[in-house]
């Protein structure tokens, strides 16, 4: 029998950018299970159903599956009690899935380091402007993780340590598996995950030339100041994504901003290629979007720092605001379209993250770990190469 590589995802419930590398790892691997805690093909791509999904017990409450935040404090057991059989885990981890044990070697692609563990403000912040019962929730969670966070930092550091490889998709995130577990880990970004190719379906009623937003709708994504641009410059603004802060965003909104919800990737290619800009002001480990408009030869407003430093060329595929405030983003936003942009340059950036390139390191550093987890084991028997 030769060497068996088994992924893992910390849960199957949404459509977002780590959801999307995870299926890329899947077809980088063709033949590897993914073990996650929790899988509702309603709520994240609908391509893992030619996956092998293994999810945990948990996966039997459709109440968690549905809302997988619920399930917070019982993902750290649903992990550690579902064990894995390979040579090598790939785990893509933001939290959970980098605690899957039973692997001979362990490969972890980190996105952060646990945002309610070491970004505790971060991960609560938002609830401000939102109803005093999601005030008062956030105040529940916020004693919570004061409470059980140094036990669960002890354990998560040790969950890491047992790590064979460390990857990161950003220098951010480098940075802070660096600060949160001591490792240095090498950075390897992953591609945009919309591109161009492929069946492209018209969105009715939307006139090209609108500003746009594509985010999950919770309050750190920051959308609340992307609509208040908007409304500030008087342009259209579509904003693509769902979640637990659409109805505020909409009571914010006027009638020139249009929440399209989820949307397939042939509705999301027409939204990318008729867009005239990209607005993203969350604070981000890696800033996907722009990515995904600039393989569209769409620039972007972006804030300066995070993952959107690794992904935008400030002045050449977009342009950076120092502040999540509706004033500066309005600025950018007139700069940005006032600009003429070289269409040649945002190509050229874009190649730079290419899909085989990512796919062949993950497949290098897979090989690597089972030729030692299996000396007799040949190179081209992983990744189907």
């Amino acid at each position: 029998m030769g060497p068996t590589v088994a992924l893992a995802h910390d849960y199957l419930t949404q459509r977002g950018g780590a959801e999307r590398v995870a299926l890329t790892m899947a077809r980088a691997f063709p033949s590897a299970p993914l073990y996650t805690t929790l899988y509702h093909p309603d709520g994240t791509f609908p391509e893992f159903a030619d996956v092998d999904v293994r999810p945990s017990r948990l996966d039997r409450v459709g109440t968690l599956r549905r809302h997988h935040r619920l399930a917070l404090p019982l993902l750290r057991g649903a992990v550690e009690s579902q064990p894995v059989d390979a040579d090598v885990l790939l785990a893509s981890s933001s939290g959970w899935a980098h605690r899957y044990r039973g692997a001979r070697r362990t490969v972890v692609y980190c996105y952060a380091p646990a945002r309610w563990l070491y970004q505790r403000d971060r991960y609560l912040s938002g609830a401000s402007g939102r109803a005093w019962k999601d005030r008062w929730r956030t105040g529940i969670a916020g004693a919570a993780l004061d409470l059980l966070g140094p036990g669960l930092r002890a354990s998560d550091t040790a969950a890491a340590a047992r790590a064979d490889v460390y990857l990161a998709v950003s220098t951010v995130a480098r940075r802070a598996v660096r600060e949160a577990y001591g490792i240095d880990a090498e950075v390897v970004p992953p591609p945009p995950a919309m591109e161009p190719e492929g069946p492209v379906t018209a969105m009715p009623g939307i006139a090209p030339g609108y500003l746009l937003c594509v985010a999950r709708l919770l309050p750190y994504k920051n959308v609340d100041v992307v609509v208040a641009a908007a409304r500030r410059l008087r342009l259209p603004l579509v904003v693509v994504g769902d979640g637990p802060d659409r109805e505020r965003l909409e009571r914010l909104a006027d009638e020139r901003v249009r929440f399209v919800g989820k949307v397939d990737d042939a509705q999301l290619r027409w939204l990318y290629g008729h867009a005239s800009l990209l607005v993203a002001t969350s604070y981000e480990d890696y800033g996907l979007t722009p990515l995904e408009a600039a393989a569209f030869g769409v620039p972007a407003v972006t804030l300066g720092t995070g993952g959107y430093l690794d992904t935008v060329v400030d002045g050449v595929t977009g342009l950076y605001v120092d502040r999540p405030d509706a004033a500066p983003v309005a600025e950018g936003i007139e700069a940005a379209l006032a600009r003429s942009w070289d269409q040649e340059a945002i190509g050229v950036h874009v190649k730079g993250f290419s899909r085989d390139a990512f796919v062949a390191r993950l497949q290098d550093v897979v090989a690597q770990e089972v030729a030692t987890a299996r000396p007799s084991a040949t190179y081209g028997e992983v990744g189907g190469r």
